[in-house]
């Protein structure tokens, strides 16, 4: 076996890099999505142990839904990458980029096993610039494919070398395989079939058998004429080792999935749930059409699922004539390479053992997979089909007729081929673009107008979006995921009739229950959404809460693990005002999955509604624990420690206020609250800065604007609290606490009479029962000396607080001074405020953003890839009547020192 040099190593990382270098400003499209963006188990923050216990994809191998691909090397290797870039996608396609140089390299050197160093050159470069490989190479998930391979390769190098001299065993390059075909699987599954190439391998390469040789061998046996060769019997116990090796990686293999095969549905591969004869045609069909994308790579497609190949469904269909011509092409090779002893026939089989035993697993024909084609499981039998077209034109050219013909024809079709990847790659730049143009290829895959739609949608283009998700119920009319994108496209539009209408009719293609006998129908999960995107659509009216309610029952009693139903369910719930039952839900939730943090954070806000504090503060904390950087979590958690009066827990709730706006900095309401915070620590300067941070990011925030004028009114700044309060009656004219405030200001500060008159009126149209705006008028109307309008109104004032006394003093005041009938002038008692120049009985500022609960899911027309937190809380800015108790002990504190300071003025008054 010759070595590789230099020049063949720049040469390949040359053409690779030519073929691939646009593929690094492609971006995550498909299947990328959900095992790139979607998946936690990249995150730092979980734990790598986890990466063997979920799937491919990121779900527990244990779920229904779970995909049961098992590659945590791959998954691996894109944690890597979160490391050093996180989400950027360049540093994930420039690695996928040099693993397809490294398994080109390394191909190159299993071609010299077999051909010479210029064929094998050739069927090295033509596997570098193959169009076919684009899916696995520039798709990030392809990293699959490409890690699988090159320990796929290294097993099999490494096993040529375990023959030794005399036909000895050398032990360790097998022990090696198996330990690389160990790692090839857990790249990907396909790479234990490494294991059948390598018998194919000590049989009729490295001993040079022939299948006439071998049954005539086995002839003389079984009739007693000779016994097996030594030679024979050295290669039967190589062969029992890798067979046992391998059933005892299968078995592992078996036991990780815990012997379930993925649930996969009649839309993903149609096949797969026909009849006989129909599954039998269709498997075999798509054999030769595997093939002749090799062969042709000129329409190529991301997805091939649905109805992209029709099914075959009688033997007079004419497409079988392409079955049988492929099998009887295949056979002829077969019987050529096993037949004959020659090099050439060697190298054939070769090349049909790495075209047919890496493509078993995907071929349908053991046991049904997800796809009906799918490119990237191409990429090791390409192997093998390079080696082919490599061989034989070696036999043409070393023709002098067809020599020059054979180089012109080969250099055509690797420019052919090279231009055709990097025009590929620009079709992977984007999902819109690589469903645009998959579309091309293929009109009759609903899929793929769904995908073009989902790619609309997320650009919010909600009526092109319709236009596709349309045309895909059209072209597939039983599609229930295409009716559920119609559904959610009409509510994004607000037209919820039709929402209704769209979410009604995938819910009538769902299977139906039979009474009395479990519900086992083979569905896709995300369908079950039908029954949450229903429900959270109709439950928008309040009249019918029960309705959606029995939508989530129906839900949970078709599948009682899905989790989904029991979230929406406890929010739902909690909007019925039975947090009770809201509780329950959650917690069934989570006997499915405890290491859920959205679910621990939901049910600390059922808790908060229990008015059980500590427990819900515990459960924020659990939350926290599975995710630190969760936003919600961290936001309510620290609001919940500030509210606690505790002292002690204000650090720590500072501390997650702080890691939330680092998490959310575009938020005001976490400077808000960081404000509020130090306004409890008598952090006055500090106090300032959060609130103005909060209302440059959001002018008319009413809380902050409020808050920060009533700071500046406690640390005797009135003046610079006017505009505030200005900037506040702008957004909010009816702000009563604004309003009584800026009198405040007015009368005390600026002698403005008038103005304070305005403001005090004005909430009297709003609110003629104000007490406190009804008896500052009356002060008003004292400092405007009209004793008899001023008596008449503490009068009516009284009459709506009977029990407070200081009106009753200011009324016995006013009464004096009309007995007294005295035209000099008296000191007079001052608008009614807190100590400290603030308002009494009222709080003295606004309560922050309360609580808001969160989803896992989208629970609100759900994507089949998409996962999303989302807050459905109240309003952030808004009052509540709730007061804590350390808050109602202040406010009476103020009180007394108000009505002390009353006291004193009465007295000088009196005295005069």
């Amino acid at each position: 076996m010759a070595d590789i040099n230099l020049k063949e190593i720049t040469l390949i990382v040359g053409v690779v890099t030519a073929c691939y270098w646009n593929s690094l400003f492609c971006g995550f499209v498909f299947d990328d999505v959900s095992a790139i963006l979607d998946n936690k188990d990249l995150h730092p923050s979980t734990p790598l142990k986890t990466l063997f216990q979920n799937d491919f994809w990121g779900t527990p191998m244990s779920e229904e839904r779970s995909h049961k691909s098992y590659r945590p090397l791959t998954v691996l290797t894109f944690r890597l990458n979160y490391l050093f870039s996180e989400l950027k996608p360049m540093s994930y396609h420039l690695l996928n980029m040099i693993l397809h140089a490294m398994v080109t390299i390394i191909f190159l050197k299993v071609c010299k096993l077999f051909l010479d160093s210029r064929s094998s050159m050739i069927a090295a470069l033509l596997f570098a610039v193959h169009p076919i490989h684009t899916e696995a190479v520039t798709g990030v998930v392809g990293r699959a494919e490409l890690l699988s391979s090159i320990f796929f390769l290294a097993a099999f190098l490494s096993y040529t070398k375990s023959k030794g001299p005399n036909n000895s065993i050398v032990w360790t390059p097998i022990a090696l395989t198996v330990f690389l075909v160990a790692v090839a699987t857990l790249c990907k599954e396909q790479g234990i079939t490494v294991v059948g190439i390598c018998c194919v391998y000590e049989v009729f390469i490295a001993q040079g058998y022939t299948l006439p040789l071998l049954c005539t061998t086995a002839g003389q046996f079984l009739r007693g004429k000779s016994s097996i060769p030594f030679s024979m019997l050295q290669t039967l116990v190589k062969l029992i080792v890798l067979m046992f090796s391998t059933l005892l990686l299968v078995v592992i293999r078996v036991q990780i999935i815990q012997s379930q095969l993925p649930v996969f549905t009649r839309f993903d591969n149609p096949a797969a749930v026909s009849p006989t004869p129909t599954r039998q045609l269709t498997f075999n069909y798509l054999l030769p059409v595997n093939a002749w994308l090799l062969l042709n790579p000129s329409e190529l497609c991301c997805d091939w699922t649905m109805g992209t190949i029709p099914l075959i469904e009688s033997f007079l269909d004419i497409r079988n004539v392409a079955t049988f011509t492929f099998f009887c092409f295949l056979g002829a090779l077969g019987v050529f390479s096993l037949r004959y002893p020659s090099d050439s026939s060697k190298t054939v089989l070769m090349a049909l053992c790495l075209m047919a035993l890496p493509f078993i697993p995907a071929s349908n024909l053991f046991f049904p997979v997800g796809f009906v084609v799918a490119e990237r499981v191409l990429y090791v039998p390409s192997m093998g089909f390079c080696i082919l077209v490599a061989h034989g034109w070696h036999k043409i050219s070393k023709k002098s007729v067809f020599k020059k013909l054979s180089w012109v024809c080969l250099s055509l079709v690797i420019f052919t081929h090279a231009l055709k990847t990097i025009h590929r790659n620009w079709d992977w730049e984007s999902e819109y673009t690589l469903f645009m143009s998959a579309l091309k290829v293929n009109k009759n895959n609903a899929k793929l107008w769904n995908n073009v739609g989902h790619a609309l949608e997320n650009e919010k283009n909600f009526e092109r979006a319709l236009k596709y998700f349309l045309q895909a119920t059209h072209v597939q009319p039983d599609d229930i995921g295409a009716h559920m994108n119609v559904g959610r496209t009409y509510k994004n539009l607000n037209r919820t009739k039709e929402a209704e209408e769209s979410y009604m009719t995938a819910k009538s293609l769902m299977p139906q229950i039979i009474p009395g006998k479990k519900y086992a129908a083979r569905i896709a999960p995300n369908h079950l959404n039908v029954y949450i995107n229903l429900a959270n659509l109709i439950r928008a009216d309040e009249s019918r809460l029960e309705e959606a309610d029995q939508l989530y029952r129906q839900a949970i009693s078709m599948r009682p693990d899905f989790k989904q139903a029991y979230i929406s369910r406890g929010e739902l719930l909690l909007k019925m005002n039975k947090p009770f039952k809201a509780k329950e839900a959650y917690l069934k939730a989570l006997e499915l999955d405890r290491n859920n943090a959205d679910l621990w954070y939901n049910l600390a806000i059922v808790q908060i509604e229990l008015k059980e504090p500590n427990e819900a503060l515990k459960n924020f904390n659990r939350a926290l624990e599975l995710n630190p950087k969760h936003k919600l979590a961290l936001f309510n958690s620290g609001i919940l420690m500030q509210e606690s009066g505790e002292v002690k827990l204000r650090p720590e709730a500072r501390k997650r206020l702080l890691s939330y706006i680092n998490e959310e900095p575009q938020d005001a309401n976490g400077y808000f609250n960081l404000g509020m915070l130090a306004m409890d620590d008598k952090k006055d300067s500090e106090a300032e800065m959060w609130m103005k941070k909060a209302i440059k990011l959001q002018a008319d925030f009413r809380s902050a604007l409020f808050n920060l004028a009533l700071l500046y009114s406690q640390t005797a700044k009135e003046l610079l609290a006017l505009p505030v309060l200005e900037e506040l009656l702008k957004y909010y004219p009816d702000h009563i606490k604004g309003l009584i405030l800026k009198g405040d200001i007015l009368m005390n500060q600026k002698k403005d009479i008038l103005g304070a008159k305005k403001c005090f009126e004005k909430i009297l149209e709003m609110d003629p029962s104000n007490v406190q705006g009804k008896h500052n008028l009356c002060v008003v109307y004292f400092e405007e000396k009209d004793l008899l309008k001023a008596e008449k109104c503490l009068l009516e004032t009284l009459a709506l607080a009977p029990h407070e006394e200081y009106i009753q003093r200011h009324l016995n005041i006013v009464r004096d001074k009309i007995s007294a009938s005295s035209l000099i002038e008296q000191p007079i008692f001052p608008v009614t405020k807190t100590s400290g120049n603030k308002i009494p009985t009222e709080n003295a500022r606004e309560i922050r953003s309360e609580p808001q609960l969160t989803q896992v899911i989208k629970t609100s027309d759900n994507k089949s890839s998409s996962k999303t937190n989302k807050q459905l809380g109240k309003d952030t800015d808004s009052e509540t009547p709730h007061k804590t108790t350390k808050e109602i002990k202040e406010i009476e504190k103020k009180r007394v020192a108000a009505l002390k300071r009353l006291e004193e003025i009465e007295r000088i008054l009196n005295g005069e």
